[in-house]
């Protein structure tokens, strides 16, 4: 499991400092890599990279001689990734600043009385997770657009089998984010609510106000989002989620409102939490799931259809005359679609 822990900003002019050096280690073996590549048209591998960094450290670098490695390491992973022969430069200043990024190993850091130690240095946290409980793996210290430093690394957690046996369907949507099979709505729209506010600080080039809205936006959307998995993971044994495609409506005039709903963040949650608690997690194919009644199983004419239907949240079935809210419907057809599809191995559900 990954964590992120805040560390207090009495602390940021060191990290800084830190980021500076680590920018410095970078575009060395950026450079030093693309003139090799030039010369003798072969890659330096981030074990090559070692030998023309090592002793760095006792040069004057206040970096971890580890963290020396792992940049070299990191930097060739990332040209190998994107296939180019030189990567960006990280900068210090400008507009373009770059985000301060240090990378660490398991065996620099550790953790007691409430601070990181890592190269000497102590940082003081505020601890949510207690890790003094975990044993720490490698990470980063990483920087956000507000100055703000984070501490990020990996903790080995035991798995606990969830005993819930019930299960749900969740539809995804742009009126409402998701709505689960037994009701319950999860309504999102974090940008549209403050959108006008947004609106206002662009117009009169208020640039540091409107970078706290969008960041408000995200923290709102984040923390809604991991409130709703968690607490589906933790009283549902089986959950079953429409295969809605959002890369595919970023480009229609819906775009706003696809990428306001977050749904790509959800189904990341609720994939990696189901698999942590045992619970069954499926993507079903929710076509004709709006038009299909729910109590009846038929397609009446009645059914809204298309985007003429869109506008349309609640209708009658002119088969069963049942009533029928939109988005509650197609949960109810997705619950029914998972478990045809896993009727063999989950009776009990």
């Amino acid at each position: 499991m990954t964590v992120q822990v805040r560390i207090k900003d009495k602390h940021a002019k060191v990290l800084n400092t830190l980021a500076a050096e680590t920018n410095f280690v970078w575009n060395f073996c950026n450079e030093l890599s693309f003139r090799h590549a030039q010369r003798t048209g072969k890659f330096m591998s981030g074990y090559d990279l070692q030998k023309y960094t090592a002793g760095a450290c006792k040069e004057g670098l206040l970096l971890n001689s580890a963290t020396v490695q792992m940049i070299g390491h990191e930097l060739a992973t990332r040209r190998k990734q994107f296939k180019k022969l030189k990567l960006a430069w990280r900068k210090n200043g400008g507009v373009r600043r770059s985000l301060g990024w240090i990378p660490f190993r398991a065996d620099c850091v550790s953790y007691k009385g409430g601070e990181i130690r890592y190269a000497g240095f102590k940082f003081n946290v505020w601890d949510s997770y207690n890790l003094a409980d975990y044993e720490l793996g490698s990470g980063t210290f990483s920087e956000d657009s507000h100055g703000r430093w984070y501490f990020n690394t990996t903790v080995k957690v035991e798995k606990k089998t969830n005993p819930a046996t019930k299960s749900i369907g969740i539809d995804l949507g742009l009126n409402e984010c998701a709505v689960a099979s037994d009701g319950q709505r999860l309504v999102g729209r974090n940008y549209r609510q403050l959108e006008q506010s947004l609106g206002i600080a662009q117009r009169a080039n208020k640039k540091i106000e409107v970078k706290n809205l969008h960041a408000k936006i995200k923290n709102r959307r984040k923390d809604q989002l991991h409130k709703f998995s968690t607490m589906l993971t933790q009283h549902y044994g089986a959950i079953f989620v429409g295969n809605v495609s959002s890369s595919k409506l970023i480009k229609t005039k819906m775009a706003k409102s696809t990428l306001d709903a977050g749904w790509s963040s959800l189904k990341t949650m609720l994939e990696y939490k189901s698999d942590h608690a045992g619970v069954v997690y499926e993507v079903i194919d929710e076509a004709f799931t709006t038009q299909t009644c729910s109590c009846c199983g038929n397609i009446s004419p009645s059914s809204p259809k298309g985007r003429a239907g869109l506008g349309i949240r609640e209708w009658t079935c002119s088969d069963c005359g049942s009533v029928n809210d939109r988005d509650l419907n197609a949960a109810r057809n997705i619950l029914a679609r998972g478990h045809s599809r896993l009727a063999v191995g989950i009776p009990s559900l």
